[in-house]
């Protein structure tokens, strides 16, 4: 389940667990390419949030995003990994596999 988060439901979200961030831009072209892929891992067990840059400014400041799309790999409430660009299914789950 991709869950779509913001500046309200953000903090209460990456708390517990793993989850995998994305940070993106509504008229980022690659950004869409990447929900595709991100389309694809919905079925596993990984917890996805999705965070719009344009409305979410604070959380983007926070974590100093400076590009879509971005990711942060979060455990228990903590930053694990930040990476950004675009990103295969399987090129997210072998980054994902190395904090499981």
């Amino acid at each position: 389940m991709i869950i779509e988060l913001n500046e309200e439901n953000f903090d209460k979200e990456i708390e517990t667990g793993l989850r995998l961030i994305e940070f993106y831009a509504t008229w980022c072209s690659y950004c869409m390419k990447q929900r595709i892929e991100l389309q694809e891992l919905e079925n596993s067990e990984i917890r996805i949030g999705i965070v719009d840059g344009d409305e979410s400014p604070n959380i983007v400041n926070r974590y100093q995003i400076d590009g879509y799309p971005t990711f942060i790999l979060f455990k228990n409430g903590e930053k694990i990994v930040q990476f950004s660009g675009f990103h295969k299914k399987s090129e997210l789950l072998n980054r994902i596999m190395k904090y499981v």
